[in-house]
């Protein structure tokens, strides 16, 4: 059997980096595991092909959370990219670092050596930022990123009428300070996605100290005593094994990062032994911290034939998809969302608490609405906070490996958490009445006319808002006996085991979370090769 100084199960955001990171020097050979397939579809190029991506199970898993306890907020499809290049070969494609505090906010919790000095330094190296190096942006980087391109009337309404309401505009959202309102930065160039695979795993693939495999389903770490000492799982039916000399690195992602830890005996110890599982390590932090935001909704009726919503069908999409194969350009070509604010919901607060992002479209409403465009031209503009106080858990239902874990979200349970969501929901309500974008609007469908009370419009927020997918903090860093990995990501209690994704992250950083994502792998690389010099 052979062996290899480090094998990474899972080729995601994180993966990815730490792929290219880990073999630059020729020194270390590499294994990387993805469950899925090569990132080879036409869809995952073309950005606009999230949408489908999303809704199809050959390039993305599909988690089941539970409902709320009370059945105000129902059970929901949590998709987790199955590809090379994972969440972000299918995600909406929006670059969003969060805010210098929250790098911070994250040494102060214990959490050494990931500070924004360190981290702010670890964006400049990764990324390629056309705006220009402004000391904050990164030019020359692997990570190809652009801002939103088409400056429509209403985009541009949308804007001026944030303007209107105190925000500056923005030129470029991830500057040192937050606030304010502008066009989207996103993980597109020329019109082509640039996932974590296409910008840092596929001109590594050549070196022969890196081997992919895909279409490998890891199902537990192997151990000799309480050092990981390799993987085992199921590839194309028959069972495989793969062994590490150095480390065994988890990039699975908020769920099944956690879930291969419990199954591999690294939990609650109650927890594991009522399920039969022997206890390798006692870390009952496992799987405890769930972090994801839960975003409002405010959906209006425009007076204009403007909105995207009869685009995506028929004659029109072929259109728009022949537009996009010859040029590279139009709406194909387009991010999830175009324009992004960051929004205070309290005076007093010292930076940005909430996001709003809007798109031109409008969807069916109700409880057993699919996912299906109005029959007249509206938009959407939705809004979460950024670092929710409330917190969920996965955990494995028992010792099969194919079962999918027990996921509480538990949105909403913390009074800050509603606090502020009603005030960002009122506060998209009071941008789309501000010139100019209120002579655009014609009416408003969600929340609408009849939720106005604090108890009423809560009602609507529960009923008609969803999950953003950053599912994070299952696996946290930190320097307390509660913290699931010490700073330098080594899972306490047992030799030769890190964790490397988004299940991480102490906190939630303030916006979407693929470009934290692919920076902690970037700084886990350094802290990796740091601990074999």
């Amino acid at each position: 059997m052979q062996t290899y100084d480090y094998i990474i199960v899972g080729a995601g955001s994180a993966g990815c980096v730490l792929a290219d990171r880990l073999t630059r020097s020729g020194k270390h050979k590499v294994l990387l595991l993805e469950a899925g397939p090569a990132d080879k579809s036409f869809l995952i190029r073309m950005p606009k092909g999230f949408g489908a991506l999303l809704q199809n199970t050959s390039h993305a898993r599909h988690f089941r959370t539970e409902a709320a306890q009370d059945g105000s907020i129902r059970a929901e499809n949590w998709p987790k990219g199955m590809t090379l290049g994972g969440s972000s070969s299918v995600n909406g494609t929006l670059y969003v670092r969060g805010q210098p505090q929250d790098y911070d906010s994250w040494e102060a919790q214990g959490a050494t050596g990931w500070g924004w000095s360190t981290i702010g330094e670890c964006y400049r190296e990764m990324e390629d930022n056309p705006l220009g190096d402004d000391g904050v942006r990164g030019v020359g980087g692997l990570l190809k990123i652009s801002r939103f391109p088409t400056e429509t009337p209403l985009n541009e309404a949308v804007i001026e009428a944030g303007v209107a309401k105190g925000l500056p505009r923005r030129e470029d959202v991830n500057g040192l300070e937050q606030d304010g309102i502008g066009y989207t930065m996103c993980t597109i160039r020329d019109g082509v996605r640039v996932s974590a695979a296409s910008a840092f795993l596929h001109p590594a693939m050549g070196r022969p100290n890196l081997t992919v495999k895909t279409g490998v389903f890891v199902e537990k770490v192997l151990f000799e005593g309480t050092r990981a000492v390799g993987v085992a799982g199921r590839e194309k039916g028959a069972a495989v094994e793969f062994r590490a000399g150095r480390e065994v690195i988890l990039s699975a992602g908020s769920i099944q990062s956690p879930q291969l830890l419990q199954l591999s005996g690294i939990g609650d110890p109650a927890h594991l032994q009522g399920l039969g599982l022997p206890v390798v390590a006692a870390v009952p932090g496992v799987g405890r911290n769930l972090r994801e935001h839960w975003m409002g909704i405010v959906q209006c009726r425009l007076n204009q034939p403007m909105s995207d919503n009869f685009e995506f069908g028929g004659l029109r999409l072929l259109k728009h998809v022949l537009k996009y194969v010859f040029t590279k350009k139009g709406l194909m070509a387009c991010s999830s969302h175009e324009v992004a604010g960051f929004i205070r919901t309290r005076p007093d607060l010292d930076r940005p608490d909430a996001q709003i992002v809007y798109a031109p479209i409008s969807l069916e409403q109700g409880d057993d609405a699919k996912f299906a465009f109005d029959k007249w031209h509206g938009i959407q503009i939705h809004g979460f906070q950024m670092r929710p106080e409330s917190r969920g858990s996965v955990m494995i239902r028992s010792a099969d490996p194919a079962e999918q874990p027990e996921i509480q979200a538990n949105y909403l349970t913390e009074e800050e958490d509603r606090r502020v969501a009603l005030a960002t929901v009122r506060y998209i309500r009071d941008l789309v009445r501000t010139e100019p974008l209120a002579s655009f609007i014609a009416s408003e469908d969600v929340p609408g006319p009849d939720a106005q009370s604090d108890d009423e419009l809560m009602a609507v927020i529960k009923r008609t808002g969803s999950s953003v997918f950053h599912a994070a903090g299952t696996c946290r860093m930190g320097s307390d006996e509660d913290a699931v990995l010490d700073p330098r990501l080594r899972v306490r209690g047992v030799e030769g085991l890190r964790v490397v994704d988004a299940s991480v992250m102490p906190t939630l950083v303030s916006g979407n979370t693929n470009a934290a994502t692919m920076v902690i792998g970037w700084r886990a690389a350094q802290l990796i090769l740091e601990d074999t010099a």
